[in-house]
């Protein structure tokens, strides 16, 4: 069985060396002088290491007695912080483990650790930007709070909060795409298709959608990367499925053109998920933020 290391061992070590005797520190935390023996003994067995040098007189800490102070301070200053819960409303100091795909990234994340430090200033965040599989496993993993991905994957010990729809459309630079008809499946078979892969939350739903249409594409390339299917479609290298509002600048400037077709593209729905076997007050609050703020129709919103 292992020794428990308790409070009251640590305050008995914190006394004695700020009061520089048993004896005081015995008076100081209302008790015997036998009582403070045995906690430090107690706290000896429980660390495996001397605290007090017996063959100096007083109260001298040995090296690793005053490592083991130096850390009791902290744990009494803890202690302190915990006690002050009840004495204010504020939300208290805490690290937030956050997990966006490269569309959230671009488009309202800045927006969203704005309002997370105006609403908690005492946060500290720790980004994560991932494919949406690879977010999903860490959360399982316990190496994220909360992640903000397209809805594709599920599980009864995930909670899942919907946040908003993203409309993709096809686009492709207007050098590969002349024609102004509406295309077919069929035809769009007939030019190379830039996809997302199955690391991919809206690529997942993508090929979910084409598989039920009966789609073949043949001349399918993968890309995890958002930016990278961007810029191999403005190169002309193929037709891809954007976000519609997020890359208007992108039309206007001439580099891409939305191409018609006769099967509009379903919507894409990101939730925020987080685990609901680990405490979740502070995680179900910051998934309520990240609804009031998730915005896909420009990049970079401050």
């Amino acid at each position: 069985m292992v020794a428990m290391i308790t409070l009251k061992q640590i305050e008995a070590l914190h006394w004695i060396v700020q009061l520089r005797t048993f004896e005081r520190a015995a008076a100081k935390l209302n008790t015997t002088q036998s009582a403070i023996s045995k906690r430090i003994q107690e706290l000896e067995a429980a660390v495996g290491v001397r605290v007090f040098d017996r063959n100096q007189r007083g109260t001298r800490l040995t090296k690793k007695g005053e490592h083991l102070f130096a850390l009791a301070q902290e744990m009494l200053r803890l202690q302190e912080r915990v006690l002050e819960l009840r004495k204010t409303q504020e939300m208290p100091a805490r690290r937030l483990r956050l997990g966006v795909t490269e569309l959230s990234a671009l488009t309202w994340l800045p927006r969203l650790i704005g309002a997370l430090r105006d609403t908690y200033s005492l946060v500290t965040i720790e980004p994560e930007v991932n494919m949406s599989r690879d977010l999903y496993d860490r959360l399982h993993e316990d190496k994220l709070d909360i992640i903000i991905i397209p809805d594709a994957f599920s599980d009864p010990q995930i909670t899942t909060l919907k946040l908003a729809e993203v409309q993709n459309v096809w686009m492709a630079s207007p050098n590969l795409i002349k024609t102004r008809h509406a295309l077919s499946l069929q035809e769009l078979a007939n030019y190379p298709i830039l996809i997302q892969g199955n690391r991919s939350g809206s690529g997942v739903r993508l090929n979910r959608w084409l598989q039920s249409k009966g789609a073949r594409l043949p001349r399918q390339f993968s890309c995890d990367s958002l930016i990278a299917l961007v810029g191999l479609a403005v190169a002309g290298l193929g037709l891809t499925y954007l976000p519609k509002e997020c890359f208007k600048p992108l039309i206007k400037e001439g580099k891409l053109k939305i191409v018609p077709t006769r099967l509009a593209l379903p919507p894409i729905a990101y939730v925020a998920m987080y685990r609901n076997d680990r405490p979740i007050a502070f995680t179900s609050l910051v998934a309520r933020l990240a609804r009031a703020t998730c915005d896909f129709s420009s990049q970079l919103q401050g």
